[in-house]
């Protein structure tokens, strides 16, 4: 079954509120009006028992029944107050009684009403309204019913309830078309915007929707949807771009593998030239090897499977030990290698094999861009409450424009060279987002000719550390609790004993 459009769901909506609203409406006036009306009636019916009090307090205390019919009859019939009026004692005996209840009596059950209370009646074909009283004038209880007609009250209620009736579903109709009218010009901005989205598609992921001015919901809806595809262009761009940068990296090593092989195959050679030329295959494989890892890796890390397992780790002792691994290359390629570690622990929340793999990126971009006789210094400190990784050389640098691109994938600075260096590009982007996962920032300083600095601030561990005392009255500072912080200070001390053997 077809559902029903937006803006016809909204008109019928409207309809029925607006229908509920004029029923009560309607409702509510007819109802006032003939509270007043009857309101009116009833002020000249307590008129008219105010009156014959009056009359009757007026006459002697010994009067009989045969002198009040007499004066009461002489004084009402002749007024139109008397015309629906009766009046007895409280024996029953009848005062007077006028002509038109005489020839229409009250009900048996008219004077057993409560006092002074009114009733609807017809009599003769017309409505009245009575009220009945019981009241004591000169020591004579007095029963007393008097009406006056209310044709012209049910006339008015009748008309105007007619009229309601009437021009209500007029009025009902005339809203129904304003609403739909109005439903419609206020969604027409979401029939251009969805045939605006209709129309993109993969191929033309650079057009938008319909830029709105409104102010309302609308407005907020289609610059949502503006972003939304700025992000997806985004986000095709990059996937396009590493397809193709990818596809390029891989198409190298193979088409290299595959001309050595043909080349070694064209006709007989020695063993040495046959060794020579697995070596360079080997070499091109490993390449290919290492480029899909990192693919992969950041593959993982796109579709959220790249596993960051957070402990408490001590990043002093970690830095320490890849600089350790560093230094028999600074002596192979003869450059200085130089570190300035934090001389206490620094415990961080990280995953340590990750932390490794960031320095170890840095650490061997500036290794290659950094000319024999070049200078190469890491450090660690504290600052700010955060520990400060820096990776400094004396290398070629890079240039503004490049720095803003420094992160992206197979973005690479000198790409005549890259062949040469090993690398495609993807080494800062892995490092970049290992950081991001343990909540901290990596950052570039560079100049032309000068070198490079890379920086990474990682937060210490949340928990508010204690400070022990290690070997020569130093604090350190552990969290507490933690065995980890135990494990670290033992490994200090050692480490310090150690030192001090060494020395002696």
């Amino acid at each position: 079954m077809k559902k029903l459009s937006i803006g016809l769901r909204l008109t019928l909506r409207y309809v029925l509120i607006f229908a509920v609203a004029q029923a009560l409406f309607g409702a509510g006036m007819w109802l006032i009006l003939r509270h007043n009306l009857y309101r009116m009636a009833n002020a000249s019916l307590t008129a008219q028992v105010d009156d014959m009090k009056n009359f009757l307090a007026a006459q002697k205390k010994n009067a009989t029944i045969a002198k009040l019919q007499e004066e009461v009859s002489e004084a009402y019939l002749i007024e139109h107050s008397g015309d629906y009026l009766q009046l007895s004692d409280v024996g029953g005996e009848s005062i007077y009684r006028s002509h038109f209840l005489q020839q229409h009596p009250l009900p048996l059950d008219a004077g057993r009403q409560p006092p002074d209370s009114f009733e609807d009646l017809v009599l003769g074909g017309r409505p009245f309204r009575f009220i009945y009283e019981s009241f004591v004038v000169n020591g004579r209880t007095y029963s007393l019913q008097t009406g006056v007609p209310t044709d012209d009250v049910v006339r008015t209620l009748t008309v105007i309830r007619r009229a309601l009736l009437m021009f209500a579903p007029i009025v009902l109709l005339i809203a129904a078309a304003m609403g739909y009218v109005l439903s419609r010009r206020a969604l027409s901005p979401v029939d251009r915007l969805t045939k605006t989205a209709q129309s993109i598609s993969g191929e033309n992921l650079r057009e938008r929707l319909e830029t709105l001015s409104t102010g309302d919901e609308l407005q907020r809806l289609s610059d949502t949807l503006n972003g939304m595809l700025d992000r997806i262009e985004g986000g095709v761009q990059r996937i396009t771009q590493f397809t193709a940068d990818a596809s390029h990296e891989l198409r190298t090593p193979i088409a290299l593998m595959r001309t050595e092989a043909e080349l070694a195959l064209r006709r007989p050679r020695t063993d040495a030239e046959y060794r020579d030329a697995l070596q360079h295959i080997l070499l091109e494989a490993e390449r290919s090897t290492f480029l899909l890892e990192q693919l992969l890796s950041l593959a993982r890390a796109d579709s959220g499977r790249e596993a960051i397992s957070i402990r408490p780790m001590n990043l002093t002792e970690t830095v320490a030990d890849v600089a350790a691994g560093w230094r028999q290359v600074a002596t192979i390629r003869d450059m200085q290698f130089s570190e300035q570690l934090e001389g206490a622990p620094l415990v961080i929340p990280g995953d340590e094999s990750a932390i490794r793999r960031v320095i170890n990126i840095l650490l061997d971009n500036a290794f290659k861009y950094t000319t024999p006789q070049g200078h190469v210094r890491l450090s660690l400190q504290r600052a700010d409450g955060r520990a400060r990784i820096a990776v400094s050389d004396s290398g070629i640098g890079i240039e503004k424009t490049d720095q803003e691109k420094i992160f992206e994938r197979f973005y690479r600075v000198d790409k005549a060279r890259s062949r040469e260096m090993g690398g495609a590009g993807l080494g800062l982007s892995i490092a970049q987002w290992i950081v991001v996962q343990h909540h901290g920032t990596i950052s570039l300083e560079s100049e032309v000719g000068k070198g490079s600095t890379f920086r990474v601030e990682l937060p210490l561990d949340a928990n508010s550390p204690n400070v022990i005392v290690g070997p020569d009255g130093l604090e350190l500072e552990m969290a507490e609790g933690s065995r980890q912080v135990w494990a670290i200070a033992r490994s200090y001390n050692r480490g310090h004993e150690d030192g001090k053997s060494d020395a002696s």
